[in-house]
């Protein structure tokens, strides 16, 4: 793995970087606004306050500004900081021309634009200054090769977030919509909420644990997996690289017993939040170690495993949640403190960017183009 060059505090590109990052926020939202009906997801426009909107619109764009003068005063090297100025005059131009809406119309597809905004602000806040005051591997810059490829899977993950979400109640509904499920549904909602939650969570990790391991183990589906093992340079970020036949296919199955069991919405949309922010710190480039905690739950260190380029960690360390799940299969790897020296698929090369690497595993074998490792090897 190439060793990259980290950005340094001082420089006034980190300011600069982040007085765009914000901007491209606050324009964004701006965006939402005006067409609410075709860019903001209708299951979560009733939780919008105007009000409350209109005071993070404007802390997160003071913040933007703050970053931007900041970058000036540090560097007068670096034009970071008068983009950011540049994207900060078109949100505030765009704002003031805002309609008002009453009532927004629901349309059968929309884009998740306000939940890509949402989720990619709040992981920055609390992922960026992980790994960048508390990073695993020092050298591993937020701008590495392939970032670019990692965001582009992140924003259209977001983005289609319905069509994703059709996809992946399609199976469960089609399969068990007539069962006459109804007692056990309410049996499962009358559960207090704490046991309920768990429940849902031990439950969807044993389906998920299943799904990702015939991903591993079967040839075709392992075509489709290896894009998301290609990562060398694992962060908060890459762990979105995952190929649409991947997540949907991994997805839908985990959803099958939360479908059929009828989990409450307050348990379901806890557990939404929970494998979101766990999907995402599993892959973070932190050397927190958790103490106790990372034989309980799956941390950074496990999940790392689980994409080491190591012939003993292969087909181990398949959950996502419980490490115990992996222990009753006997896929546990012991992590005792150390980390994998190197991740990814080692010197193999797979096609850069998220178009080619949509189409590659259809057309061609990346064990045969590239001598990788089979699934029944690893």
């Amino acid at each position: 793995m190439t060793e990259s060059k980290r950005l340094k505090i001082g420089e006034g590109k980190i300011s600069g970087y982040l007085s765009i990052f914000l901007a491209i926020i606050c324009l964004g939202t701006t965006v939402c606004a005006y067409f609410p009906e075709y860019l903001t997801t209708s299951d979560f426009r009733q939780l919008y306050n105007p009000n409350r909107i209109k005071w993070i619109f404007l802390f997160v764009l003071l913040a933007s500004f703050g970053f931007a003068l900041t970058s000036f005063i540090l560097s007068k090297k670096t034009k970071l900081g008068f983009f950011g100025i540049l994207i900060i005059a078109g949100s505030i131009f765009l704002a003031t021309g805002l309609p008002e809406y009453e009532n927004i119309e629901s349309k059968s597809f929309t884009i998740g634009m306000d939940w890509l905004l949402i989720d990619i602000l709040i992981s920055s806040i609390v992922f960026i200054p992980i790994e960048l005051f508390l990073p695993k591997r020092p050298h591993q810059t937020k701008f590495h090769e392939e970032w670019r490829t990692d965001l582009i899977y992140f924003i259209i993950s977001h983005l289609l977030i319905q069509v994703s979400g059709v996809l992946i109640k399609l199976p469960a509904e089609l399969l068990f919509s007539n069962l006459g499920l109804s007692n056990l549904q309410s049996w499962v909602q009358g559960i207090w909420f704490v046991p309920q939650l768990f429940l849902a969570l031990f439950i969807s990790d044993l389906f998920q644990w299943t799904a990702h391991y015939f991903f591993h183990k079967t040839p075709y589906l392992w075509r489709f997996h290896s894009i998301h093992h290609s990562i060398k340079e694992i962060d908060w970020l890459a762990g979105s690289r995952l190929h649409f036949v991947d997540l949907i296919g991994v997805r839908a199955f985990s959803f099958i017993p939360l479908y059929v069991l009828g989990f409450s919405p307050s348990v379901f949309t806890t557990y939404i939040i929970i494998v979101s922010f766990q999907a995402v710190l599993a892959h973070s480039n932190t050397r927190i170690s958790f103490g106790f905690f990372r034989y309980l739950i799956v941390t950074p260190q496990y999940h790392h495993w689980h994409h080491a380029d190591d012939p003993k960690a292969f087909n181990k360390n398949f959950a996502i949640h419980f490490p115990f799940i992996d222990m009753i299969f006997g896929t546990y790897y012991p992590i005792g403190k150390a980390w994998p020296e190197s991740t990814g698929l080692g010197n193999v090369k797979f096609p850069k960017g998220f178009i080619r690497q949509f189409f590659f595993p259809f057309v061609k074998n990346p064990e045969a183009e590239n001598s990788i490792k089979s699934p029944s090897e690893r």
